[in-house]
């Protein structure tokens, strides 16, 4: 099985890893583009949705609302505070680009309707994870604090050659408060652009064990399995970090073998 996807750029709303084409059967992933003057109408039907604005300012329209210029970065690596917005199930809505945007869709089944949230980058909390050499700057966009019910949503920033999400560590099994099951998946992006980064993969029986080179958008879905992430000498690694689960939050286990490495 291939767990990682490439997102080729096009016009409007661009479905990159769904239910049909995954192992994921709680998250759903995909990129709008927009430029100027184009709009486009979305429907959240049964899933919760998280719009991240990645590049540029879009005006959002619904049920008589209007929220105007969201967004405040023309490229991930100008602000670390990112503007987004979140929209319940049965909830529709347009969007209107104001100049070139490029918005990530973070999706997830849910029961319960909650309200729309428009969350401007004072909604942010920075974190910095781990120490040299497994360091890394994360954003929390969507957690407890947002109306989102299953979805986890953040940004990370990894120093050029450091290592991030280590010990590799999992969230597969259901035993609270030390671990639960979440699904999760990276969409990579590089500064300069041409850079890449290692993601490995594993289960300890070795039922799944890779290692992908990811390169300008591409990502990587973790269904289940061990989980860490290698940026290369000379190049700023970002990722956007997706999660769904009935608990939100970082109830994870490290692998044994390495555990040690963060004491």
């Amino acid at each position: 099985m291939n767990y990682k996807k490439s997102y080729i750029p096009g016009s409007g709303y661009t479905k990159i890893s769904t239910a049909e084409n995954s192992m994921l059967k709680m998250l759903e992933f995909g990129i709008i583009e927009l430029e100027e003057g184009q709009s486009i109408p979305f429907d959240t039907a049964d899933k919760e949705t998280a719009f991240i604005m990645l590049e540029g300012h879009c005006d959002v329209g619904f049920d008589g609302v209007r929220w105007e210029r969201v967004g405040n970065r023309s490229t991930v690596f100008e602000n670390r505070r990112a503007e987004c917005f979140y929209m319940p199930r049965e909830q529709k809505l347009t969007i209107e680009a104001c100049g070139h945007v490029k918005i990530a869709v973070c999706r997830s089944p849910v029961a319960e309707r909650t309200k729309p949230q428009l969350l401007r980058e004072d909604h942010v909390t920075l974190s910095v994870l781990g120490r040299q050499p497994f360091q890394r700057e994360t954003s929390f966009l969507i957690d407890q604090n947002s109306n989102a019910k299953v979805l986890t949503i953040g940004e990370a920033y990894v120093t050029p050659g450091n290592w991030a999400g280590f010990p590799p560590h999992k969230h597969d099994e259901e035993d609270m408060p030390r671990e639960s099951i979440a699904e999760e998946l990276y969409y990579f992006l590089f500064q300069p652009s041409q850079g890449f980064a290692v993601q490995c993969l594993y289960t300890r029986d070795g039922e799944i064990d890779e290692a992908y080179r990811v390169k300008q958008a591409e990502l990587v879905e973790f269904p289940r399995g061990y989980h860490t992430t290698v940026s290369i000498p000379g190049y700023e690694t970002y990722f956007l970090w997706v999660m769904a689960g009935e608990h939100q939050g970082f109830n994870r286990s490290d692998d044994p073998d390495h555990a040690w490495v963060a004491k």
